[in-house]
């Protein structure tokens, strides 16, 4: 037997048709003896529903009440689904964010698990054999107030509720059936990988791969969490029953590096496309300068990501660029313009025509020639680099976004992740 975490995002439980195809899912496991605790997000579509009409009752709203709202669309499905599963003679329970209970900080809307005193629900899920259907994204504040943990919380709902109850694995289902060398929408010829370790899948997800929720990475890398990405919509009488020997399980299981038997240079190719430039063309060359532009950033809470800065011939000016999320394009333009006085005399100028490509793998620690290679092949293709940045196991750049698709596919073919 294996005690298990299931979570179910919001297109796998988008109507009654598929809260039914969950429930078969998790029959499966609760009849090959495994002890389950489901965490579910909202049906496709509601939580969006819920912000909209927030925003249309009062544009400057309190933030508690904000919470109350957006939260109910988990509380919809964590009952559906329970009910269904009462109904094929499943025992089940369905719990919200404050009954399991997930304690968080006061930062309603983007709020922080700090506590899961989990003893009760493991042992009605080990003692009683009750499947608990828990309400994902949401949790109980220092208030007693219910707050909510951010877009995709219920990713890191799940992996919390994994680690406090000391499960075996947390399986995410989604739509797709593992993660993949790349985006198989422009690589037909990519993979999906077998495994892959947190920290390759931490930057995957933070450089632009939308499978799972970076804040969901991070908790299961620090707690030792294994996270298995498999698909819901797979028929489940196909599928065999989640065991201890994931390699009978089809997915990708994000793991220690000390489990992954094969190690590739480059395990993967990730893009993203909500990048903006900025660039302070002819600022002065002084000490302290750099201080004054980042500094009200910073207090503006706009995470720069890529900067390049390049000395003019002169000596005495330089050019500055970096890059900002699409969506604070507009307010990082504001905020730079509004430190003109502080910064001295400049030509500011912002662009979102450009797309970040990574190239990531824990091979990159071990071999040399990666970032070499890589610029070569751009080269030999006409696409120009206009910023760098990279980490122990990470290279990211920045190119004009027309190049996207040649620039990913170029880079796929070059370290050898092409499926035969």
């Amino acid at each position: 037997m294996a005690l298990l975490v299931l979570k179910f995002g919001g297109t796998s439980v988008a109507d009654l048709d598929r809260i039914r195809n969950v429930a078969q899912h998790v029959k499966r496991e609760v009849e090959a003896g495994n002890a389950c605790a489901v965490v579910v997000s909202a049906m496709a579509g509601e939580t969006n529903r819920l912000v909209a009409l927030t925003r249309e009752a009062a544009p400057l709203h309190d933030a508690r009440e904000y919470d109350a709202v957006v939260s109910s669309g988990e509380q919809v499905t964590s009952g559906l689904l329970a009910i269904t599963l009462q109904s094929m003679g499943i025992p089940a329970r369905s719990w919200l964010g404050w009954q399991v209970p997930f304690r968080t900080d006061g930062a309603h809307g983007a709020a922080r698990i700090t506590e899961i005193p989990a003893a009760e629900i493991r042992a009605r899920l080990l003692d009683r054999g009750e499947v608990a259907v828990v309400a994902g994204f949401q949790g109980i504040g220092p208030d007693n107030r219910i707050t909510t943990l951010g877009r995709g919380g219920s990713d890191t709902s799940a992996v919390a509720l994994a680690a406090a109850i000391g499960a075996d694995r947390c399986d995410i289902y989604t739509d797709v059936d593992g993660v993949y060398t790349t985006d198989p929408r422009i690589v037909p010829k990519a993979r999906r990988l077998e495994a892959i370790s947190y920290e390759e899948m931490l930057e995957m997800a933070s450089q632009g791969a939308k499978v799972l929720q970076t804040r969901s990475v991070e908790l299961a890398m620090v707690r030792g969490v294994r996270v298995l990405v498999r698909s819901s919509f797979e028929a489940p009488d196909t599928l065999p029953a989640a065991g201890r020997e994931e390699g009978r399980v089809p997915g990708t299981l994000v793991c220690g590096e000390d489990e992954i038997v094969e190690q590739q240079v480059v395990s993967g190719i990730a893009y993203a496309k909500d990048e903006a430039k900025v660039t302070l063309l002819g600022v002065a060359d002084k000490p302290g300068v750099a201080a004054r532009v980042f500094g009200p950033l910073a207090e503006a809470n706009i995470n720069v990501d890529m900067i390049v800065q390049n000395v003019t011939p002169d000596g005495k000016h330089t050019d500055m660029t970096f890059t900002v999320q699409t969506s604070d394009l507009e307010r990082a333009m504001k905020v730079i313009e509004g430190a003109r006085s502080d910064i001295g005399d400049f030509d500011l100028r912002g662009s979102t025509d450009v797309v970040k490509v990574s190239v990531i793998g824990i091979g990159m620690r071990s071999h040399a020639g990666v970032a070499a290679r890589m610029f070569q092949a751009l080269a030999d293709k006409g696409i120009n680099i206009e910023a760098i940045s990279t980490s122990e196991i990470k290279i990211s750049i920045l190119i004009d976004a027309a190049y996207t698709e040649l620039a990913v596919r170029t880079l796929h073919s070059l370290y050898g992740l092409d499926a035969d």
